[in-house]
Formats: structure tokens, C-alpha cells, sequence
């Protein structure tokens, strides 16, 4: 079996600074006329996805392209799986047809951990239900690391992690890296929507994003996942959107130089408001455009690490 990125917590510190400085390194490849380098030419990436998906879809896809990789892209929609196929037979068809490595999302916690151990090559976990989504949380330490202008850390920087922490996989793999990078990490959220047991999370709680707002740098919001909760369960959107939605009022009493981020997709007006979304004072965007030098990095070094060989140079 080989080397997967299942979990933050499967990475070293080490293994965490390489593939951020790779990132810089598919950063200026990604910023050059022609934005493609030979790295993973001969090489067959499948994207395997159960779950429906924009941006990291798409943005895995355009990184592997990007490497000069070939792309496998498979959908629930059409596939054998409508007839019944198990989720074992689909993922060894995939490794069958001559995939080198697989990205697969799926709605059950753990199930990418499982597939890996069915199969020999690497696979990188694109979200399994509440677990983790590891890309995402590199994707936005990368964009923390940027705007902060610091040197591969987050000494420091206090964000807060607000809504729906509890079906969040984002939050579970931004919790890790971001605590390991130095920052200091707030949940911020009703109780309805915050874990029951945080003792083994190095983490802070609130239950007031107003109380906790002039002592944030990032403000970091996340979907409500509404398809996670029963409906006998499932909290008033107006009930929450009056206590925890980022409004402009609300963004007037955060620090001046705080920042606002979001994983996607998001709901306007509910989580966060229209124009907040597209201000100077969001990082969103620049998450989405960091999205494929950090999964370009990540397909690299999964493969490279492999074959024993981790030092680009085009």
C-alpha cells in the first residue's frame, strides 16, 4: 500500500513545510503564460467523487492537468454504481483502468480510509463526510501564510471558526493544521452546532460571536450543512442568521485589518452578507485560486514521495 493523504494528522511537520514550499513553487508555475510543467507526464490521476463538487473537483482536475498528468473522471451519475456495484469493485475498476493515484470524496466518514487499504496506490481524501478534508485546510493555511506574510507558521494569528463546526470536515483539518502552525483557534457557534466534548481539541469556545469578534484575525465561516441534520434537529436559519450572521454591522465592530474566509459553497445572507463576500476584507476568492498550486503540490509529492524523488526543477 502506498503513501495517502488521508488525514492532517497523517502528516510530519516536516512532510507540512515541504508541501507548502512546493506550493510556492506551483504558485509561480500557475502565474507563468504558459502555466504547465512536465512533473507528472506518464502519470494517471482519478478524481473518484460520491458526493457533488465545484471547487475541489475542478481544482484537483486542473492541478493534475496542470502536471501533465492524464485524468480519470468519475460520477455517481451513469456509473455502474446505479446498478448496485460496491464501493470496493468501483475503486479497484479505477485502480484496474490504470490510475497511479485517486482523489475520492464520499459522504461516510472514513471511507476513504478504507478504500486505501483495499488498494496499492496513493489516494488523497477530497472530504468523507465529517472527518477531514485535508487539501482545504492546506489550501487556507497557504492563504493565511500569504496575507499574513509569515514564514510557513501562524504564530499568533487568533481565528475564529464559526457555524456548523460539528458536520464540518473543513473545521476538523483546519483545527489540526492551523493549531500545529502556530495559531490560536475559537469555536464559535450554538451549542446545537458545536461537538459536545472539545477535551481533546486545542481549542477555545463561544457561545457570542459579538463577544469574541474585536479578538479575531480571521473570521472563518463555514455552510450550514443542512443535509447532516435530522429535521427534528435541524436549528431556524433566521434563529441563527440573528446571532452569528457576518453582517456589515457585525464586521464594523471586528478588528480593521481582520479577514473573512469560507470553504464553499456559500449561502449569502444566511451565514454571511452579500457584500461582505466580495469586499477587500475576504479572502475567498483567493482560497479558490490557491486551491490548485496546494493540490498540485500535494498529487507531486504523493507520487514523488513514492518514487523517491521530492526536488523539482523546470
Amino acid at each position: 500500500m502506498s503513501r495517502s493523504l488521508i488525514s492532517i494528522s497523517d502528516l510530519t511537520d516536516a512532510e507540512i513545510e515541504k508541501i507548502l514550499d512546493l506550493s510556492k513553487v506551483f504558485a509561480e508555475v500557475n502565474s507563468r503564460e504558459i502555466p504547465k510543467v512536465p512533473a507528472l507526464k506518464g502519470k494517471t490521476v482519478a478524481t473518484l467523487f460520491f458526493e457533488n463538487s465545484t471547487r475541489t473537483r475542478l481544482s484537483f482536475e486542473l492541478a493534475a492537468s496542470r502536471l501533465s498528468a492524464d485524468v480519470i473522471t468519475f460520477s455517481v451519475a451513469g456509473s455502474s454504481v446505479a446498478k448496485g456495484e460496491s464501493l470496493r469493485d468501483t475503486a479497484e475498476t479505477i485502480e484496474s483502468l490504470g490510475a497511479d493515484l485517486i482523489v475520492m470524496r464520499h459522504p461516510s466518514s472514513g471511507s476513504v480510509k478504507l478504500v486505501s487499504e483495499w488498494l496499492r496506490v496513493p489516494m488523497v481524501n477530497a472530504g468523507d463526510g465529517a472527518f477531514q478534508h485535508p487539501t482545504q485546510g492546506l489550501l487556507d493555511a497557504v492563504t493565511l501564510i500569504e496575507h499574513f506574510k509569515s514564514e510557513n507558521n501562524l504564530n499568533g494569528v487568533r481565528i475564529g471558526i464559526i457555524g456548523d463546526v460539528i458536520h464540518s470536515r473543513v473545521a476538523r483539518s483546519n483545527i489540526q493544521l492551523m493549531s500545529r502552525l502556530g495559531a490560536e483557534v475559537v469555536l464559535v457557534g450554538p451549542p446545537a452546532f458545536l461537538p459536545s466534548d472539545i477535551s481533546a481539541w486545542p481549542v477555545k469556545v463561544s457561545y457570542s460571536l459579538d463577544e469574541v469578534l474585536p479578538e479575531l484575525d480571521v473570521l472563518y465561516l463555514l455552510r450550514i450543512q443542512s443535509e447532516r441534520f435530522s429535521d427534528a434537529v435541524l436549528p431556524s436559519l433566521a434563529d441563527f442568521s440573528s446571532s452569528y450572521l457576518l453582517s456589515r454591522d457585525r464586521l464594523k465592530r471586528a478588528r480593521k485589518d481582520a479577514v473573512v474566509m469560507h470553504p464553499g459553497p456559500v449561502i449569502r445572507g444566511v451565514e454571511i452578507a452579500h457584500e461582505i463576500v466580495d469586499s477587500e476584507r475576504s479572502l475567498i476568492r483567493r482560497q479558490v485560486e490557491n486551491g490548485v498550486p496546494v493540490r498540485m503540490a500535494v498529487l507531486y509529492w504523493l507520487l514523488a514521495a513514492n518514487e523517491g524523488k521530492l526536488d523539482p526543477a523546470w
